[in-house]
Formats: C-alpha cells, sequence, structure tokens
C-alpha cells in the first residue's frame, strides 16, 4: 500500500472563494485490481470534485483546480486578515447639475 498528499485547491462559484483541502491518497490493491482511497482527517471521503460545498457561503458550486494551481497563482489566495479599506475618495462619474 502506496500513501500520498494532496493538496486540492476549490474555488466557488458563486461567492469567488478559494480554498484548499488535504488529501491522503492511499493506492490498495486488492486481488490484482488497483483503486483509490481517498482520506482526510484518517476518515474515508469521496474524491474531490466539482460540486462541493463553499466552507464561506454554503453554496455548492465549487469548482477543482489541478494540484499546485495555486503556487503558481498566488493572487488568487485570499489575505488571512481583513483587507485595509483603501483611503482614495470616490468620485462619480456622473457630472453634477448646473442649476
Amino acid at each position: 500500500m502506496e500513501e500520498e498528499h494532496r493538496n486540492i485547491p476549490f474555488e466557488c462559484r458563486r461567492c469567488w472563494h478559494v480554498w484548499e483541502e488535504d488529501y491522503i491518497v492511499r493506492h490498495v490493491d486488492s486481488r490484482g485490481h488497483e483503486s483509490l482511497v481517498w482520506l482526510q482527517a484518517g476518515q474515508p471521503v469521496p474524491p474531490p470534485a466539482p460540486g462541493a460545498i463553499c466552507p464561506r457561503c454554503g453554496a455548492q458550486q465549487a469548482t477543482t483546480f489541478p494540484n499546485g494551481y495555486l503556487a503558481h497563482h498566488p493572487e488568487l489566495i485570499p489575505p488571512p486578515g481583513p483587507v485595509a479599506p483603501d483611503p482614495t475618495p470616490l468620485l462619480s462619474p456622473v457630472p453634477k447639475p448646473l442649476y
């Protein structure tokens, strides 16, 4: 039996939240038939697939990325804390009335 660690990135198509989940994948050879067993926290789970539940909004509209995708796209990883507000004042593109 062989074990492999996989870190799978997800993105919610409803709220655009990005997160990663860690899995252990066991390659099991049972009577000449190889199969994969996916584990999280030592418990068997279904393999990651589109339609996962978003931990932020609860929508079932998440999609997966290829393994290692977020390492090449760090701009997709949200900051760990709240983002400071932009101090630039908002200006309306609509001209003020002349009267």
